[in-house]
């Protein structure tokens, strides 16, 4: 069993606005390319040009379509829409896949809060896989050994890169600006205003994991509620995120999520 340090004084992370990611895969495809390029043992894959093709990615994009309810309570699918939801690891301050690790190779690091796998040290044994309640891990089956997002750690430190570039691959490459980086510990940072401003939370919250990175809710259309968030006093998704049960946006996307196993 591998021990969480102390409570960081610095969280890094990211900070997702789900109402304006268009799900293009351009965070996905400029993670592996980043990845694959410049940490580390490649991302492999199996078959790219066959019929059942595979491969290691550390990001993933889930497309739903999300029914929305009216001012009454009422489904409006007339205002139906589709969220699109990108998935990584969320660096959690409660973070299982580390203290399930049997030999250190899953760590936090105490600086800034970042979850890395020491692949040296990694026996593939896939525990880490199985605590994670999102499903952020993947075992590279060429290297087996685990893979998952280090927040571009080479890149966000490094200082042969322009200023401008020591973010996250994802981050650099989003079309939409939908991606955001930052020190979440920081009250006054940037990601932590938006959060604060526009509710954003905490995916699955009921699994006591407390993940660093944080989603921001779609915006309700004119006349009707977000994704199935009830009237205007339950709004607050804040308030949701904190309840036990979710119900509202955060319930439904869980049960999406539950779905994909």
């Amino acid at each position: 069993m591998t021990m969480l340090p102390m409570e960081s004084p610095k969280k890094l992370g990211l900070v997702i606005d789900l109402d304006i990611c268009v799900g293009c895969h351009a965070c996905a495809v400029n993670c592996k390319e980043w990845n694959t390029g410049g940490y580390g043992n490649a991302l492999s894959d199996q078959a790219p040009y066959g019929e059942d093709p595979a491969g290691t990615w550390l990001n993933r994009i889930h497309s739903f379509e999300a029914i929305p309810f009216d001012d009454a309570g009422n489904a409006a699918p007339q205002d139906a829409r589709i969220v699109h939801f990108p998935k990584s690891c969320l660096h959690c301050d409660d973070a299982p896949c580390v203290t399930v690790c049997p030999t250190g190779a899953s760590y936090k690091r105490a600086e800034d809060g970042i979850v890395l796998v020491n692949e040296d040290a990694c026996i593939g044994c896939g525990l880490c896989a199985w605590s994670c309640a999102y499903g952020a891990r993947e075992m590279d089956a060429e290297a087996g050994v685990m893979k998952k997002c280090t927040l571009c750690v080479d890149r966000i430190y490094n200082d042969n890169l322009p200023e401008e570039d020591r973010v996250p691959a994802c981050v650099k490459s989003c079309p939409a600006s939908a991606r955001h980086f930052g020190d979440l510990a920081d009250p006054t940072s940037d990601v932590s205003v938006m959060v604060a401003e526009r509710g954003g939370i905490d995916l699955m919250p009921e699994q006591g994991n407390r993940p660093v990175n944080k989603y921001l809710p779609p915006r309700p259309k004119s006349g009707t509620q977000a994704c199935g968030a009830g009237r205007e006093e339950e709004l607050s998704l804040v308030k949701m995120a904190d309840t036990p049960k979710a119900d509202g946006f955060v319930g439904w996307l869980d049960s999406a999520l539950s779905k994909l196993g």
